[in-house]
């Protein structure tokens, strides 16, 4: 584990003071969070749940046994382009210092100008595959939802970069929206799966720049890992019932999670690995968390959500039963994706009123 000071890269600039606004009356946590469990599953979120069972899990089986091999993971997002856009969906590309990102509106969303509630997504992938075409269907329909833009992050993934490098991106595209007129309080930083780690890792660089008033509206995570460390993971009854993925699977992320960090020099020192969970600190943004109750992930979920709130952060969890991993990309075709989109997006528009 390492001290947040060492995870950042090169040294740049920070985020400018936030401007003076309302101060709003979000409800403090009484040191428990709010854990609710969903109906479920449909016909629909069965049959998804077995065809991920069928295909997806014995595909990640085979990779994580030799997950050093040259895999094409890039493919995953390049053949995604295939999928069309939801009739007016308007994307844009957006250049970052080191990557990209992808400004997307659905239809009859008013455009990004500064003057209402934006959400910085950033896409799982387990770090290493997927981007803003595997995701462009779920983050268009959030954009429906929230009634608001969406920006995502292509962030540097491993193995060829750091996670930590990946959060320097996810830190660029947030000071964007602040350079483009957006208050803190404005910006919901939300993420599925290896997403809702950078999103609390984001949270946590901002809440140490110090500044005041800078703490984003919102945290939203579906299916999150919210740590690289296995232990929990491992001990969890639903590691041999997930639907997605192997045991073996997420051993094979540590060891490509810590191999790219020890590739990526920090002041001249291999980059650590940083856990998000080990530095939850009182003035995290409220969050909300929505996980299947048959995904392993959902140990991260109960994890984070109880340290949140002894922290006095409030925090909601939905939980989903019978659901497969990251369950909402199967929207519109699984109800229970489509509702769970529905009451993010809800979430995310009384945060940002």
């Amino acid at each position: 584990m390492t001290a947040p000071s060492k995870v950042a890269g090169a040294a740049r600039p920070g985020v400018l003071p936030a401007k003076g606004h309302k101060p709003r009356k979000f409800p403090v946590s009484d040191g428990a969070p709010l854990e609710v469990v969903e109906d479920g599953p449909s016909l629909a979120g069965r049959l998804t749940s077995l065809a991920a069972l069928l295909t997806i899990r014995p595909t990640l089986a085979i990779g994580s046994y030799a997950p050093r091999l040259p895999w094409p993971w890039g493919l995953v997002d390049v053949v995604s382009r295939v999928m069309r856009p939801a009739p007016g969906t308007i994307r844009a590309t957006i250049s970052l210092p080191n990557c990209t990102a992808q400004l997307v509106r659905a239809n009859g969303v008013l455009p990004a100008d500064g003057k209402r509630g934006v959400i910085l997504y950033m896409h799982g992938g387990a770090f290493l595959t997927c981007g803003v075409n595997s995701h462009g269907r779920l983050v268009t329909a959030l954009s429906g939802f929230a009634d608001c833009p969406v920006l995502v992050v292509n962030y540097r993934m491993i193995p060829k970069h750091s996670v930590g490098e990946a959060i320097d991106d996810c830190y660029d595209a947030y000071k964007w929206l602040r350079l483009k007129g957006y208050e803190p309080n404005q910006i919901v930083l939300a993420g599925d799966s290896a997403g809702g780690y950078l999103a609390m890792a984001l949270a946590e660089k901002l809440q140490r720049e110090g500044l005041e008033g800078e703490t984003p509206g919102a945290m939203v995570t579906m299916s999150p890992l919210f740590e690289v460390d296995n232990e929990a993971r491992a001990n969890h009854p639903n590691i041999h019932s997930d639907a997605m993925f192997p045991p073996r699977a997420f051993y094979a992320l540590v060891d490509l999670v810590k191999e790219a960090a020890g590739r990526h020099l920090v002041d001249g020192k291999p980059e650590e690995v940083y856990e998000p969970l080990d530095h939850i600190e009182p003035g995290l943004p409220r969050t909300l968390i929505h996980v299947s109750g048959s995904e392993v992930l959902v140990s991260d979920a109960r994890k984070a959500a109880r340290r949140l709130a002894a922290a006095g952060v409030p925090v909601e969890v939905r939980v989903w039963p019978g659901q497969m991993h990251v369950f909402q990309l199967a929207s519109p075709l699984v109800p229970e994706a489509t509702r769970s989109l529905r009451q993010i997006g809800d979430y995310i528009r009384e945060a940002t009123w």
